[in-house]
């Protein structure tokens, strides 16, 4: 696996990580990602919480830190004053 540009989203209120579905899939984790997440398409949006963590702990136990480092340098900030369009997202389920 390679790190790709990902993008943070965030809000005065919380933040989202989105990763492509098929990644989480790849990585066997759509069962580990919780409701407080959205998706659209083929997008899922990460709460910046639990599923962010998720995530990343299960890149850097499959593939190391190195790339996690990579993602994290490599991840493209979003923020917006009012409240994200995200909220308006489906919340996730498998």
């Amino acid at each position: 696996m390679r790190a790709i540009q990902l993008h943070f989203y965030s809000d005065p209120s919380h933040g989202w990580l989105k990763v492509p579905r098929k990644m989480l899939e790849e990585l066997n984790v759509l069962d580990s990602i919780s409701s407080a997440s959205y998706m659209r398409g083929e997008h899922v949006y990460l709460e910046e919480d639990e599923d962010c963590d998720t995530f990343f702990n299960t890149i850097k136990n499959n593939y190391g830190e190195d790339l996690v480092v990579g993602f994290k340098k490599k991840l493209k900030y979003h923020y917006t004053e009012n409240s994200s369009k995200i909220r308006n997202y489906s919340f996730y389920k498998m």
